[in-house]
């Protein structure tokens, strides 16, 4: 046989499966008619897995075995993405446990943030409050988040990521810990300055104190003094402040413009991290289950099962609703080496049945969904 002849077989047998797989949806269809009627849930773990061994046993080598199976699981995915569709039609998909808002009550609210006067989460925290805000500071992340669990604040802000050092790992673990929200962003622009005690020299320095990803931000300028001890503090403005507190001309920090100036040291150096385009996203958390009605991100986290193809499958449910996510990321679950908690950005409203669609798909399938904010 020559290749024509053999293609146009292959378009022959082509034909016949596109018939095939109309004919199935159309029954997964009637199915899915049924499950409504009858509130049976869409997802069956046991079933699928009975098929998929099934579908297994009829093919005639292991290759074509592993191939059925990941043709079915396809199959069967884009059957359960059509019963959740009849769902949403029918208004069965459940209402989400968030409650839409106009705007968020900030007039009368105490916000917190970790750190110090001077600190880049107080400059954020300005920035989306206004400078007239009713604040405190706490000395730790975790701090922050047990005054609006306890509610002795009403919002939190705390940095998630910035643009060169990358995420912040414990914000991601608090936000799993806590039955706290995001509700708001504010991304401010970074730039360290390096800062010591009016007539401070440069021969004279030999430590550097600073908030670990601003050493980090800051890796080229201090490799350049690499007889500087670096020293890592909780926050650039905790390290302003105890250079201003010390009193010693050998120790520098390396914090925010606002700092210096509240602290009263001298800036010897502006821009000492390497990227011009460095900035921080600050997220603003609190203990309602809330959203703005013109929110365009939502954050969730999940777990999945220890198996291939797992993830793969979580994430079909943002293709097939045509949801467009704009990040992931991974961190390591507690007690069980080896597996993954994933944090997934995307864009969509809480009110979108789009949303809703793919929310209630991987509640069902995922071992464990929660909704992290809607902002």
């Amino acid at each position: 046989m020559d290749l024509l002849e053999l293609r146009n077989q292959l378009d022959d047998i082509d034909e016949k499966i596109v018939k095939l797989y109309e004919e199935r949806m159309e029954i997964c269809s009637r199915v899915a008619d049924y499950k409504i009627k009858t509130g049976k849930k869409v997802f069956d773990k046991t079933r699928e897995e009975e098929k998929l061994r099934k579908v297994k046993s009829l093919t005639h080598n292991e290759f074509n075995a592993y191939g059925v199976q990941e043709l079915f699981e396809q199959i069967m995915s884009m059957s359960r993405k059509l019963q959740y569709n009849k769902l949403a039609e029918v208004g069965s998909v459940g209402r989400l446990p968030f409650i839409k808002v106009d705007k968020l009550d900030v007039e009368k609210a105490r916000v917190v943030f970790q750190g110090a006067e001077g600190a880049y989460s107080q400059m954020a925290m300005m920035k989306y409050f206004g400078e007239q805000v009713n604040c405190f500071h706490v000395d730790t992340f975790r701090d922050a988040m047990c005054a609006i669990e306890e509610g002795s604040a009403d919002f939190a802000v705390l940095p998630i990521e910035n643009s060169t050092a990358g995420i912040v790992n414990e914000i991601y673990d608090l936000l799993v810990e806590f039955e706290n929200y995001i509700v708001g962003e504010q991304i401010i622009k970074i730039e360290h300055c390096l800062m010591g005690l009016p007539g401070t020299d440069f021969e004279q320095i030999r430590t550097v104190y600073s908030h670990p990803q601003s050493l980090m931000q800051s890796a080229r300028y201090l490799n350049e003094h690499d007889t500087w001890r670096q020293i890592s503090m909780q926050n650039n403005a905790f390290a302003a402040r105890k250079v201003s507190q010390d009193g010693d001309k050998s120790q520098v920090a390396i914090a925010s413009e606002q700092a210096a100036k509240i602290y009263g040291l001298d800036i010897l150096e502006r821009g000492v991290n390497q990227s011009e385009t460095n900035s921080t996203r600050f997220i603003i958390v609190t203990n309602q289950k809330i959203f703005l009605k013109d929110a365009n991100k939502v954050s969730i986290c999940l777990e999945v099962s220890h198996e291939s193809g797992s993830l793969y499958h979580m994430l079909s449910h943002f293709i097939y609703n045509n949801l467009n996510m704009t990040k992931i990321e991974s961190r390591p679950i507690e007690e069980r080496n080896w597996e993954y908690r994933f944090f997934i950005d995307f864009e969509g409203n809480l009110a979108d049945s789009a949303v809703k669609n793919a929310l209630r798909g991987l509640r069902d399938e995922a071992r464990s969904m929660k909704i992290l904010g809607n902002y």
